[in-house]
């Protein structure tokens, strides 16, 4: 990296994407993922989940934290149950997402992952254990994987409104693919024009055509 520093009222292609990023955690406010079993206030919307995946960056309050190793023990103990149920019923594909659920709450994204997989191989076509799964890849900071997962939702139900709403934001956010990000939020609209979040999705999508004509040496409006 040179060490010039860009002239005022310039912007650089980094201070263009970090500008995006900032209009997205904080102007329009929807900087989460949704689970992919979220209950909706209709047939085809979904509300925002608000668990571990309200953003990338969560948001600062005062309120301290669990550790991880407090989450763990807490998902470890609540899992107990359900761990015993599957011993007798060890092919219950909705057990196993049920406790990987738990773990994906508690933040443990590797633990969540695995029964996220073995729901799966019961139930391959178990379109939300998938996109759940996806966006525990993301949080790993998988996103390949992530988006390889939605796109394999979106294989089996091209309408499934969390996959299509989650694969933006990864995009936006992991890959900065502006193009893909607006055409799954398109997508979306397009097969779900009833969607409870349409307003703030359009504001993504204006958002994101925006900073597509930001480009580095532009004059700073």
């Amino acid at each position: 990296m040179e060490g010039k520093e860009p002239g005022a009222g310039q912007w650089t292609s980094t201070q263009a994407y970090v500008l995006s990023v900032i209009c997205l955690l904080v102007g329009v406010a929807v900087g989460y993922l949704v689970r992919g079993s979220a209950p909706s206030s209709n047939n085809t919307a979904t509300q925002a989940r608000t668990g571990a995946t309200e953003s990338l960056s969560p948001p600062m309050t005062g309120a301290q934290q669990p550790a991880p190793e407090q989450l763990r023990q807490m998902a470890d103990t609540q899992a107990q149950l359900l761990l015993k149920q599957l011993e007798s019923d060890p092919k219950n594909s909705a057990l196993l997402y049920q406790i990987g659920n738990l773990y994906y709450d508690a933040q443990q994204y590797p633990e969540a992952v695995k029964y996220y997989e073995d729901s799966l191989k019961i139930d391959p076509k178990a379109t939300d254990v998938r996109t759940d799964m996806a966006t525990a890849y993301h949080l790993m900071g998988q996103p390949d994987r992530a988006i390889q997962e939605y796109d394999a939702v979106l294989k089996i139900d091209g309408k499934h409104a969390n996959a299509l709403f989650n694969e933006g934001m990864v995009k936006w956010q992991d890959k900065m693919d502006l193009n893909g990000a607006i055409a799954s939020w398109r997508r979306l609209l397009e097969v779900h024009p009833d969607y409870a979040q349409r307003d703030r999705v359009e504001k993504l999508i204006a958002q994101a055509e925006q900073h597509l004509t930001i480009k580095p040496g532009s004059e700073a409006k």
